[in-house]
């Protein structure tokens, strides 16, 4: 039976949650995730999407991955059907902490190629733990096709997502290096550099790949080794 005290911890806790301050806020997703109660699961998964503070969505999501799984996934997953962008990606950014693989299937082609940039990237960091097997050949083409997209930050996550993919990115990737879009072209000789060289760092990876890609097919590579060449294999 709900005692009157804990009733009044319950009301206090999803009162903050609503709170103009977002202090409040933040001690209220603490107190939820310190002591987690079947109704805190709903009012933790809207406040996701809509609040902006980094911080504290990030101490939501802590609070609900302290819920039991059977509670929180199903809700969560539904909020990658958002048509609002902040909840998709904070839903995404919850199921990566989660981390149960049984969610792969709700993580769809549309979400890894959502037009909005911090969606998109939310997709490739959660996709790449998550995928079966049997999988990440297909989750390979699907990254491989948004080569080239958005500035700096979205490119070198989508860098990162394909090289922590492993093997099955790795021919794409090369396939890309020899296409006929400079800016796919180039985004694609970065990331392999950066493979095959971690320490070398993004913006050098980026510079160098600008280079091969003006002096054409026959330039070398950073690595004083053979661009990558027409049939998409290190010369």
């Amino acid at each position: 039976m709900t005692t009157p005290k804990a009733e009044t911890t319950t009301s206090r806790v999803l009162a903050g949650l609503r709170h103009d301050d977002s202090s409040v806020r933040l001690r209220a997703a603490l107190a939820a995730g310190s002591d987690p109660d079947p109704e805190f699961v709903e009012p933790l998964v809207e406040r996701c999407g809509v609040e902006p503070v980094f911080h504290v969505r990030d101490m939501l999501t802590w609070a609900l991955t302290r819920h039991p799984e059977a509670s929180t996934v199903p809700r969560v997953v539904a909020e990658l059907r958002s048509p609002h962008a902040r909840a998709r990606s904070q839903a995404l950014h919850t199921l990566s902490k989660i981390g149960d693989r049984g969610v792969w299937p709700a993580i769809t082609r549309s979400l890894l190629t959502d037009p909005d940039d911090e969606v998109a990237r939310t997709a490739w960091r959660t996709a790449v733990p998550l995928a079966p097997e049997g999988e990440t050949a297909e989750l390979a083409e699907v990254l491989v096709s948004q080569l080239g997209r958005g500035g700096r930050e979205t490119q070198l996550s989508l860098s990162r997502a394909l090289i922590a993919l492993g093997e099955p990115a790795v021919a794409p990737v090369r396939a890309a290096a020899a296409g006929p879009d400079p800016r796919v072209r180039e985004h694609a000789l970065a990331t392999e550099r950066l493979r095959r060289d971690p320490e070398a760092g993004f913006a050098y990876a980026v510079e160098e790949a600008k280079r091969v890609v003006s002096l054409g097919p026959e330039a070398r590579d950073p690595d004083g080794q053979d661009a990558v060449g027409p049939d998409g294999r290190e010369e």
